[in-house]
């Protein structure tokens, strides 16, 4: 139910930022909304509709490289936004006066409708899925910048539609404060914090290798033993973003129901996948 909300409420505030700011204005931020919206300018397509075809051939990719359960909830969240798009249209005023406004607030409502939407684990196809497959392939090149390299495609081949270099501009500035928006909601103000989790089971093994193949993301083995039974075992200590939480409790429930979970917050997370190591500054002093 938790995920439901989140992916209607995601998919409500993605709509609102594309009918009443980004589409009227002729904003189009990247990703597959943008080509959307690029297409409803010369064709007069709906662009829910247009993104939903667009996304098709992106998750049958999905479907054959990712696990099926985290395709199927994008897959969900997409149809949502989708259907909200073409639907709320009808019902919204958009909003014209100002076009910086508009791209702010734009992207203040895309922000905070991928943010919901990010934190069950969850997309809403587009960019963030094509960076991730593509990040599959291309290991030279983080998902980041992946995502910002499709971004751009889109932003260049807007200027041209729109044969204004301006409105490519505020897709640039709805881009960023939607990005800051995203962070926020899943990192809090520092990108280096995030949870820690303690896992008790003794399909502990089991579970390491599915939040490595499926999270892609590393685990430890910690040795320990029961106070009351003196009995030897293993502690998985995962250290994941806040919105992964969800995720692997998930994995663990689904191995094992009864396993024990304990989990932190972690003011400070340094090395591959959140903050990078900072280097030392030399003193300028020689022994």
């Amino acid at each position: 139910m938790k995920d439901i909300f989140a992916y209607v409420a995601g998919s409500v505030l993605l709509a609102l930022s594309i009918d009443i700011f980004t589409a009227p204005n002729n904003i189009a931020p990247g990703g597959v909304s943008g080509a959307s919206t690029v297409i409803n300018y010369l064709t007069q397509w709906p662009i829910g509709s247009t993104s939903l075809i667009l996304n098709v051939p992106i998750f049958i990719w999905a479907f054959v490289e990712l696990s099926f359960e985290g395709v199927f909830r994008s897959l969900i969240a997409t149809v949502l936004s989708s259907a909200a798009i073409d639907i709320l249209v009808a019902f919204v005023q958009p909003y014209e006066s100002n076009v910086l406004l508009a791209a702010i607030f734009g992207g203040v409502l895309q922000g905070i409708a991928l943010g919901l939407v990010f934190m069950r684990s969850a997309t809403t196809g587009g960019t963030d899925l094509i960076a991730r497959l593509l990040g599959r392939h291309v290991r030279f090149m983080s998902v980041g910048r992946l995502m910002m390299i499709v971004d751009g495609v889109v932003v260049i081949v807007s200027a041209f539609v729109y044969n204004s270099i301006d409105n490519a501009m505020y897709a640039i500035i709805t881009i960023f404060v939607s990005s800051k928006i995203i962070d926020t909601i899943l990192y809090g103000t520092d990108i280096g914090t995030g949870k820690v989790l303690f896992i008790i089971s003794p399909k502990n093994e089991e579970i390491a290798q599915e939040i490595l193949s499926s999270m892609e993301r590393g685990a430890t083995m910690l040795q320990s033993r029961g106070a009351y039974s003196g009995r030897e075992g293993e502690v998985l200590l995962c250290a994941v973003r806040r919105f992964e939480v969800a995720k692997v409790k998930d994995i663990v429930h689904s191995i094992d129901k009864n396993a024990f979970i304990i989990v932190g917050d972690a003011g400070d997370i340094t090395g591959e996948g959140f903050r990078p190591p900072k280097e030392e500054k030399s003193s300028g002093l020689s022994s």
